[in-house]
């Protein structure tokens, strides 16, 4: 089964202003949170996720997707879009949450590969 699409994430320095404009613009609520300000998550009512805020050193504009696959599927899905033309930009993470890697499309777009332990 081919990666699906998760989630928006926006980088941004202050992650937290960043989470009460979204909320407020969106009527989105945080539902996750980790390390402070680091991984913010805005959900809409019914507990979908939206949008993700990630804490890094980002420029106006710029914005990567998350795409999402099964635990179990995570190694393969990662060779999948390897062989797709994705670039691995750092080594895959395994963390409490699931793993995950940061790649990027062939044209240099950045976008992760989440596997999220239910």
């Amino acid at each position: 089964m081919p990666a699906s699409f998760d989630l928006v994430t926006l980088d941004s320095p202050r992650p937290n202003d960043a989470a009460a404009f979204w909320s407020a613009a969106l009527g989105l609520h945080e539902s996750e949170r980790e390390d402070g300000d680091r991984w913010i998550v805005l959900s809409d009512a019914q507990g979908v996720r939206r949008i993700g805020l990630q804490r890094g050193g980002a420029r106006p504009g710029t914005v990567h997707l998350d795409l999402s696959c099964g635990v179990g599927e995570f190694d393969a899905e990662m060779q999948r879009l390897l062989q797709l033309g994705a670039v691995e930009i750092g080594p895959a993470r395994h963390e409490s949450y699931g793993s995950i890697v940061n790649l990027s499309d062939p044209d240099g777009n950045l976008f992760d590969l989440c596997a999220y332990v239910d």
